[in-house]
C-alpha cells in the first residue's frame, strides 16, 4: 500500500499519530508535498465527505477526521512552494447575528477547505457589517451564511442586502436547520443541505 493511500485511510479512520507518520515516512521518501496533500490527505477528506452524505459517518468522527487531516496539513503546508496551491475561490462564512451554533458551520468551513477554497470564517453571532468587511477585504467570491433558530434566520436576508448594497459582486449560499429551499429563493440565495452538498455547490458556483 502506498503511503498517499496509507494517509488517506489514516484520515478517514481520524488517527492523528498514523497520519503524521506517514507524512513524514512520505516526505522522507523526497515525495511532492502537493502530491501529499491532494493524493493523501484530500483524497482521505473527501472519502469522508461521502461517507458523512449517505449517514456513513457522524460529526465526531468527521471532526476526528479533520484533525487527523489538519496535523498532516501543518507539516507539509510550509514545504509548499509559492504557486504550488491555486486557491478555487475565497469563501467568507460565518453563523450569523443572534446565534450561536458552531459544529455544523465548522463542517463546511473543513469540507470547502479541502475542496481548495480560501476560508474566511467570521465565527459565530456575525453581524453584516463583519460579512460586508471581510467580503470587500478579501474579494469573496461566496458569501456563506449559517442560522440554526427561526429567529436568527431572517437575519440572512439583511446580510444579502446589506453586501449588495455595498457593491459586493459574490453569490450568497445558507444553511442550518431552520432554513428550506423556499427561504434560499425568497432571499436570493443557493440553499445547501449538509456540509458535502455546501463544498459541491460551491464548486459548480466558481
Amino acid at each position: 500500500m502506498s503511503n498517499y493511500a496509507m494517509i488517506s485511510d489514516y484520515v478517514v479512520s481520524g488517527n492523528e499519530n498514523g497520519v503524521v507518520n506517514e507524512v513524514n515516512a512520505a516526505l522522507s521518501g523526497n515525495a511532492a508535498p502537493l502530491e501529499i496533500i491532494n493524493d493523501g490527505l484530500l483524497t482521505g477528506m473527501n472519502v469522508v465527505g461521502e461517507k458523512f452524505a449517505n449517514g456513513e459517518m457522524f460529526v465526531p468522527e468527521v471532526l476526528m477526521a479533520a484533525r487527523a487531516m489538519n496535523a498532516g496539513m501543518d507539516i507539509v503546508k510550509p514545504l509548499l512552494a509559492e504557486g504550488d496551491v491555486t486557491s478555487l475561490g475565497t469563501v467568507v462564512i460565518g453563523t450569523v447575528k443572534g446565534d450561536l451554533h458552531d459544529i455544523g458551520k465548522n463542517l463546511v468551513v473543513m469540507m470547502l477547505e479541502s475542496a481548495g477554497f480560501k476560508v474566511v470564517n467570521l465565527g459565530v453571532d456575525a453581524k453584516k457589517e463583519a460579512f460586508v468587511e471581510a467580503a470587500k477585504e478579501n474579494n469573496a467570491d461566496i458569501v456563506a451564511m449559517s442560522a440554526m433558530l427561526t429567529t436568527t434566520m431572517t437575519y440572512m436576508d439583511e446580510i444579502i442586502k446589506t453586501c449588495k448594497d455595498a457593491g459586493i459582486d459574490a453569490k450568497y449560499m445558507i444553511g442550518g436547520a431552520p432554513v428550506t429551499p423556499a427561504y434560499a429563493e425568497k432571499i436570493s440565495a443557493i440553499y445547501t443541505a449538509d456540509a458535502s452538498t455546501a463544498a459541491e455547490k460551491a464548486k459548480a458556483l466558481v
